[in-house]
């Protein structure tokens, strides 16, 4: 096949992009397919040019978005794919906004009776206003310590855990700077339980051996120097899980992927609270896809390969009508 790999963009997760993107064309050209890369560069522009890389594009088998946050994962490459007629791997627009945007994500899956981490989003004056973010913190019985975020992104940039209310004030300012929307949720104790969910050409839908993340212990949380920097960061796979709590985590990964109408692949963050109870803290629709990434971590603990997985997301976009 000829195949077109996407990597770089404008977002801060730009160089983690570019990594899975070399990653993912390494393995292609390993599995014998004629790979072209495309480059998006810091401020959004086809590095080559848009003619020539929509050129590129329409005279490939399939093409894969090899992008992380806003700009990629968001819908946005999508659609454009879409209206080029283009076949891709991955989730389409409306799964893909839906995923990159916490409070959507958390919303749609509350409607459909899925237990989310809580939390509230602020926006606006509410950002600037301490005070009233206090009153809504304590009208949605939130309390301290909690985790700020942008309201879209990955790779936990611009995320802080706030401890008072100065460093409240201190995280709005810094994840306002990534997004006008921010997201406060309350800590939960318990563990960091990931799982991969990946389509197969006939259709089936599947999970792969649950992660467990054990942060560096130095760091205040699994942040983007405990994921990226930080070979203190231990991720155990297959996770320890007692029988029922690993099927349950498996399901809800499942519906989590169906309820959001996610095709080729996703990676479902879980956090385990002490008493067995799971939430969904987040969902990829193209999670960090180098080598040593999470996603095909978990699946070479199934016995698939990175290139067996890379080969396999190929032939799903592909299948797909």
């Amino acid at each position: 096949m000829k195949v077109v790999v996407i990597s770089g963009g404008a977002s801060p997760e730009r160089e983690v992009s570019l990594a899975s993107g070399q990653g993912i064309a390494d393995a292609a050209t390993t599995l014998g397919h004629n790979v072209v890369p495309l480059v998006i560069d810091a401020e959004g522009n086809w590095q080559d040019g848009q003619h020539e890389a929509i050129a590129l594009m329409q005279d490939a088998d399939v093409v894969v978005p090899a992008l992380h946050g806003e700009g990629g994962e968001d819908g946005i490459i999508q659609g454009f794919l879409q209206q080029l007629g283009i076949r891709y791997v991955g989730s389409g627009v409306a799964a893909s906004a839906v995923g990159l945007d916490k409070h959507l994500t958390k919303a749609v899956l509350k409607a459909h009776g899925i237990r989310v981490t809580p939390g509230i989003t602020l926006r606006g004056e509410e950002l600037r206003d301490t005070e009233s973010a206090m009153q809504q913190l304590k009208a949605a019985r939130l309390d301290f310590p909690v985790f700020v975020k942008p309201g879209s992104g990955g790779s936990s940039f611009g995320v802080t855990r706030a401890t008072d209310l100065p460093s409240l004030a201190t995280a709005l300012a810094e994840a306002a700077a990534l997004d006008p929307h921010v997201l406060v949720e309350q800590e939960m104790r318990g563990r960091e339980i990931d799982l991969a969910v990946m389509e197969f050409p006939n259709g089936r839908v599947d999970v792969a051996p649950a992660l467990e993340i054990h942060p560096d212990p130095d760091q205040p949380f699994f942040n983007a120097t405990a994921k990226y920097d930080n070979a203190a960061t231990r991720f155990v796979v297959p996770a320890p899980l007692e029988r029922t709590l690993a099927e349950r985590l498996r399901r809800t990964a499942v519906e989590v992927f169906e309820t959001l109408g996610c095709s080729g692949l996703a990676r479902v963050d879980f956090l385990v609270s002490a008493d067995g109870e799971p939430a969904v803290n987040e969902i990829n629709t193209f999670p960090g896809f180098t080598p040593t990434s999470q996603f095909p971590r978990m699946w070479a603990a199934a016995g698939l390969s990175y290139t067996d997985v890379v080969q396999n997301l190929l032939e799903t976009a592909v299948s797909r009508r």
